[in-house]
């Protein structure tokens, strides 16, 4: 089982893995990189296959930390673990899946103190026996898929100026100032995440939830922090790896090309193909 990793500073963490019971293959690779921001490296992932309840689950995260990797490195530890002792999962993994991103957020914040005043974006997919996939996601950090060579965006960026109406009736105020990205309060330029306790009263932590039956058009999904999508359209990244069939240099390439174009922040890539 490829479990997840926390990075020492300036390293590269990257590995891959596929999974053994399910009769469609599924396969991963990532590669994660530390920014050039002056903090140090604030991605984590979760990359593995567990085998529970007679099915096999293809588990696979990116957590964008800020302000601190305590709350990200929580949520690599925690998450999936909530959402899979939901008693809906099986049933109604929707709900599962958003209970447990509340459940967990509360935790986070409760224990603030431990945790300190940061926060992280996500975006999870779990795979059931490599036939059905489900996306989940708070903040900016991203699901794309390649269907039949087209960019398909899986996921909602949660922009504060999206969400400007909902962090208003909450209190809140959204800044848009010349040469900077809107912010919740001036502060943080991601409308939902997990943790911020002293933004929480503004924020929510409700995922984007997205169920796609897994088929023959499907060729593979990118699960990337902002970090990537900064400088990469979504075409542009399935263009980049179309081509290259082990994920694990495909997601090594993805932030190769990241670096050349300038990306300052903490780079995260998470490579999933389907039946190869």
């Amino acid at each position: 089982m490829k479990s997840a990793a926390c990075l020492t500073s300036s390293s590269a963490d990257t590995g891959k893995g596929k999974s053994r019971q399910s009769a469609n293959k599924v396969t991963h690779g990532f590669h994660l990189v530390e920014g050039k921001s002056g903090h140090k490296m604030e991605d984590y992932h979760v990359a593995e296959y567990r085998y529970e309840n007679n099915h096999e689950l293809g588990l696979f995260a990116i957590f964008d930390g800020h302000l601190g990797d305590a709350v990200p490195s929580y949520l690599k530890d925690n998450l999936f673990d909530n959402i899979l002792r939901e008693s809906a999962f099986w049933m109604n993994p929707e709900t599962a899946i958003k209970s447990a991103y509340r459940s967990t957020d509360k935790i986070i914040l409760e224990n603030s103190t431990r945790l300190g005043p940061g926060g992280s974006t996500a975006v999870t997919a779990i795979v059931v026996d490599g036939k059905d996939l489900w996306i989940a996601n708070v903040g900016d950090s991203r699901a794309v898929l390649c269907e039949r060579g087209a960019a398909n965006q899986l996921t909602v960026d949660h922009e504060p100026h999206l969400e400007r109406k909902y962090i208003e009736k909450r209190g809140g105020f959204v800044t848009i100032l010349p040469g900077d990205v809107p912010r919740v309060n001036g502060q943080l330029a991601v409308a939902r995440a997990f943790g911020d306790q002293s933004l929480k009263a503004h924020l929510s932590s409700e995922p984007d939830v997205r169920h796609v039956p897994i088929d023959s058009s499907m060729e593979f999904v990118i699960l990337a922090s902002d970090g990537l999508w900064k400088v990469m359209k979504n075409q542009e990244a399935v263009d980049l790896i179309k081509n290259i069939k082990d994920p694990q240099s495909a997601a090594k390439r993805l932030t190769t090309e990241a670096l050349t174009r300038k990306s300052k922040d903490d780079i995260s890539c998470i490579v999933i193909r389907f039946r190869c």
